[in-house]
C-alpha cells in the first residue's frame, strides 16, 4: 500500500537513475572526444571499429557504441517513465552491457599518438628541470617554442641526456 500511496520512493528512484544516465552520458561524451580524429582530434584512445568509417570521412572510426549509450541516457533523462521502465525491464542494464562489451572492453591506448604528444609537449620540460637544470630547461623550452620542435628531440639534439636516460 505504501508503494502506491506515496510516490517519494518512485521519485527518488527516478532521480537516481537520471543521475546515473547523466554520468554515463558524460563518460560517453569523453570517450568520443578522446577518440576524436583521425588526425585533427585528440586521438588519445582507439575505440573498437563497429561499422565502416564515416560516409564523409573514410577511415574515421565512428563512436557508435558510446552514441548508443548517449541515446539511452537521453531517453532516461527526458522521460521519467522511461526510467521506471528501464529499471523494471532492464533496458538500462542492457545499455550498460552493450557499452562494456562492445566498446569499453575493446578500447586501447593510441600509444604512438600519446608518445608524440608527450615528446612534443613543452610542459614536459618541467619534469626534466630537476634532472637537466633550470638553465637547460629554459633554453630547451624557448627553442621548442621558437622552432616547433619537441622537448624530447631537442634534449637529444643538444646531447643534454642520453636517449636511455631521457626515456627513463
Amino acid at each position: 500500500i505504501g508503494a502506491t500511496s506515496d510516490t517519494s520512493c518512485m521519485v527518488g528512484y527516478s532521480s537516481a537513475m537520471r543521475r546515473v544516465a547523466v554520468k554515463m552520458n558524460k563518460i560517453c561524451n569523453d570517450l568520443r572526444l578522446l577518440a576524436s580524429g583521425p588526425r585533427c582530434g585528440l586521438g588519445e584512445i582507439n575505440l573498437p571499429a563497429m561499422q565502416p568509417g564515416s560516409s564523409i570521412m573514410p577511415g574515421k572510426v565512428n563512436p557508435v557504441i558510446p552514441e548508443v549509450m548517449n541515446q539511452v541516457a537521453y531517453k532516461v533523462i527526458g522521460n521519467d517513465l522511461c526510467v521506471a521502465m528501464s529499471g523494471e525491464a532492464a533496458q538500462m542494464m542492457n545499455g550498460f552491457d552493450t557499452l562494456r562489451t562492445l566498446c569499453i572492453d575493446g578500447i586501447t591506448a593510441n600509444e604512438d599518438k600519446c608518445r608524440r604528444d608527450v615528446h612534443n609537449s613543452i610542459g614536459v620540460v618541467t619534469a626534466l628541470n630537476p634532472v637537466i637544470g633550470y638553465k637547460h630547461s629554459t633554453k630547451i623550452a624557448k627553442e621548442a617554442l621558437e622552432t616547433g620542435k619537441g622537448v624530447y628531440e631537442l634534449v637529444l639534439e643538444h646531447d643534454i641526456l642520453s636517449k636511455e636516460d631521457l626515456d627513463t
